[in-house]
């Protein structure tokens, strides 16, 4: 017998179960299915939590070994466990997916543990791993699955040798040499950690730039500090074969425009290039929900095409972040309650967090170019911040963008040591309509870090006082 829901959710990653969440503030009956046996999704299971605790982790362990003695602390024997550090990763995975499942329990959301199908307007089933099928009936449907690693033409990846990242944040020890295809978020994110850890890393990029999307200026300013940690680049540059056998990978590539190829021998590649909506199998061709050429499922207010079923998060276009993923499940909630459900798209904030970080939201310098808008603009070393200068973390930037006429911030991009945490204040002032000038006349803390953001603020006008 099938039992009878508000809203069923396909998909328990950021974006799934913070709707399944607030489904429940909200007093709808509310079943949630994922397939992998753990909720989280990528995000929490193989993606943006382990490698920020792989990150956190070899950052320690290569300020231990080459830089804790610059500033008078002096270690002896610092030697790489990397068996307990992936312990330690995994840990912080563990906790956190059970955390979820106690917040499901305590938001009265029925938790079903298998592949979720729609084979009707109103029913969704989800097969459980012996095979076993639930069916339930439903008044609404949400579509969370996300997303799954892009291949590469012909390259197979067999996530030992050749890995995606998934592969990328198991590996069982450090490669001497490591190739990484495409300088996006995962790449460079992956690529560092393993550089820290010991990996002579060569990034490969299609592009002439890394990070595409990032403010350019802020992207050269971020490849230039990931060369000087020796982080190598190959920009403009197409990988045409990879092939693994017992010793490594022998890797090829050429000019993107043509030309001589080169040949490396490698100990592992790892292949990111980027990620493509997870959509298929679910059942969407069945009920006449509609797809794009590429996978995604396009909606209007997060409602596809058929009237009673939402998509929300990588299954649909938009940045591919958990918070953006996230935003949308709390506002599809809000619309199935009989609330209104609002997302600013021009106010999602984008973090790379490599050492120095980059995080940026609003319009990049190049976005407001492109379309005709008058702007003014605000700069802010970290080099002159006296925090920064103290804890010898002085590469990077501030930069405050500013409509000419409306006097409205429009973009705020920075380079810098945990900047993550700093472009909130810009989101918000973002959000509420504000001027340069509200930042730069609001008291910020001494010495911090986030000073730099007041004196970029400052600067829109002229009167920087530090620089």
């Amino acid at each position: 017998m099938s039992e009878a829901y508000d809203v069923v959710i396909i998909g328990g990653g950021p974006g799934g179960y913070v709707c399944a969440i607030r489904c429940g503030q909200l007093g709808l009956k509310t079943a949630i299915i994922e397939k992998r046996g753990r909720l989280g999704g990528t995000c929490l299971n193989v993606g943006c939590i382990p490698s920020k605790a792989l990150l956190h982790a070899s950052h320690a362990y290569e300020g231990a070994a080459h830089h804790y003695a610059d500033m008078g602390v002096e270690v002896a024997g610092v030697k790489l466990n990397l068996e307990k550090m992936m312990a330690k990763k995994d840990d912080a995975v563990d906790g956190l997916t059970k955390g979820i499942e106690f917040l499901m329990k305590k938001s009265k959301v029925t938790y079903l543990k298998g592949f979720g199908k729609i084979i009707g307007k109103n029913k969704v089933t989800a097969t459980a791993e012996d095979g076993t099928v639930s069916e339930l009936e439903t008044k609404n449907i949400v579509i969370a699955t996300g997303s799954e690693v892009a291949p590469l033409g012909d390259i197979k990846i067999d996530e030992e040798k050749i890995i995606s990242s998934t592969g990328a944040l198991a590996l069982k020890k450090v490669p001497n040499k490591l190739v990484v295809i495409g300088a996006g978020v995962i790449g460079l994110e992956l690529g560092s950690v393993w550089r820290r850890l010991g990996s002579e890393v060569t990034v490969i990029e299609y592009l002439d730039r890394i990070t595409p999307g990032v403010d350019l200026e802020i992207a050269k300013g971020l490849q230039k500090s990931l060369t000087k940690q020796g982080m190598k680049f190959e920009l403009g540059k197409k990988v045409t074969s990879a092939v693994a056998d017992k010793k490594g990978v022998t890797l090829t590539f050429e000019p993107a425009a043509g030309g001589d190829a080169t040949t490396l021998e490698v100990d592992a590649v790892l292949v990111a290039v980027g990620r493509r909506p997870y959509t298929d199998g679910l059942g969407l061709e069945e009920v006449g929900v509609e797809k794009d050429a590429r996978g995604f499922v396009p909606n209007h207010h997060w409602k596809t095409n058929v009237d009673n079923i939402y998509v929300i998060g990588d299954a649909t276009h938009g940045p591919m972040l958990a918070h953006k993923a996230e935003e949308e499940g709390v506002a599809v909630a809000e619309i199935l309650a009989g609330k209104p459900g609002h997302v600013d798209f021009n106010n999602i904030p984008g973090v790379i967090y490599t050492t120095p970080e980059v995080a940026g939201v609003g319009k990049t310098e190049e976005e407001l170019k492109a379309a005709g808008v008058e702007y003014k603009v605000g700069k802010f070393p970290f080099m002159a911040n006296s925090r920064a200068r103290a804890n010898y973390e002085t590469d990077g930037i501030v930069k405050v963008l500013e409509d000419k006429n409306t006097h409205k911030i429009l973009g705020v991009h920075m380079l810098g040591v945990g900047v993550g945490e700093m472009i909130a204040e810009a989101g918000l002032a973002i959000a509420f309509g504000a001027s340069a000038e509200d930042i730069a006349r609001t008291c910020h803390a001494h010495p911090t870090m986030s000073e730099a953001v007041k004196e970029a603020a400052m600067a829109v006008d002229g009167w920087a006082i530090h620089v």
